[in-house]
């Protein structure tokens, strides 16, 4: 590529490099493939430093008792924390520790990097690969001791139920794992949209913290927020959809109507990603740019 990929080439050459002969469904077993290849290099590369798994399971543990601290100490004096009750706050608690698992997980050790391949240069070479460029780059490096929080989310979550008496039923559970995979694409393609501004403005460092100070919004019921930032919150930048929806739908507080709305507003902010992704490229001038 004589050290650039020229304006505009960049998307022509993902194009090239991606698609593939076959179906949409030969497209996603292949893809499938791929995934698993990026899991089967992580996890060997972590299990050389299996000796840190112990600390790392102690820094989540007590990271979850802290915010579980926090829970208690702001029900000390009230009953309801924007409407909800303690057990369903904890139900909340529980919903944002597996999220933020999922995400430590995949998209965390791959977002940052981002930055780097563009300011140094290096999407030159993810690029000329045969595989799509936003799928590479968003799930090439996983880290899989992140999975702890999840682990330890769940267990938030059944402790919450516990604490509130309720039993979720099938339909709950359903609708529960609907809308985390809604709340998860949604994450995913906020993240990946927040990221891809780099192509302009390389030299700024903090977009992860810019995402991070979003998503910290969500760890609480979206009504005890007010005015301007509940509006922002709710229908710009849909914070309160990825934790609130999940857990009342596992509280048995869902209707069809709120299931397929998260569903369309995860798969419109994925379609917008991409179509920002492919637009972005074409402003890409690689290491000589």
């Amino acid at each position: 590529m004589d050290g650039r990929v020229c304006r505009g080439g960049a998307v022509a050459l993902e194009s090239r490099n991606a698609k593939k002969p076959g179906g949409r469904w030969v497209n996603m077993r292949r893809y499938g493939r791929v995934f698993r290849e990026f899991f089967r290099a992580c996890l060997v590369e972590e299990l050389e430093y299996r000796s840190e798994f112990f600390g790392n399971f102690i820094a989540s543990f007590f990271g979850v008792g802290i915010a579980l601290l926090t829970v208690h100490i702001f029900f000390y004096q009230t009953d309801r924390l924007g409407g909800w009750t303690y057990g369903e706050v904890l139900v909340l608690l529980g919903v944002f520790n597996t999220l933020r698992g999922w995400i430590d997980f995949a998209l965390r050790p791959n977002m940052p990097r981002l930055l780097e391949h563009v300011r140094r240069g290096t999407l030159d070479y993810i690029l000329t690969k045969p595989v799509d460029s936003m799928f590479y780059v968003s799930f090439r490096h996983l880290v899989f001791w992140r999975l702890i929080d999840v682990a330890l989310g769940l267990g938030v979550i059944g402790y919450g139920l516990y604490v509130e008496r309720y039993v979720p039923s099938a339909a709950d559970v359903l609708m529960f794992f609907v809308v985390m995979t809604a709340s998860l694409l949604l994450i995913y393609s906020l993240w990946m949209m927040l990221m891809t501004t780099s192509f302009w403005v390389v030299r700024i460092d903090d977009l992860s913290f810019i995402f991070d100070s979003f998503f910290d919004t969500a760890r609480f019921p979206g009504s005890m927020y007010r005015g301007a930032v509940r509006f922002v919150i709710t229908y710009v930048l849909p914070a309160v959809l990825i934790t609130n929806t999940p857990a009342l739908a596992l509280l048995g507080k869902w209707s069809m109507a709120a299931v397929l709305a998260a569903l369309a507003v995860a798969m419109l902010f994925l379609w917008a990603s991409r179509r920002f992704w492919r637009f972005a490229l074409r402003f890409y001038t690689g290491a000589g740019g």
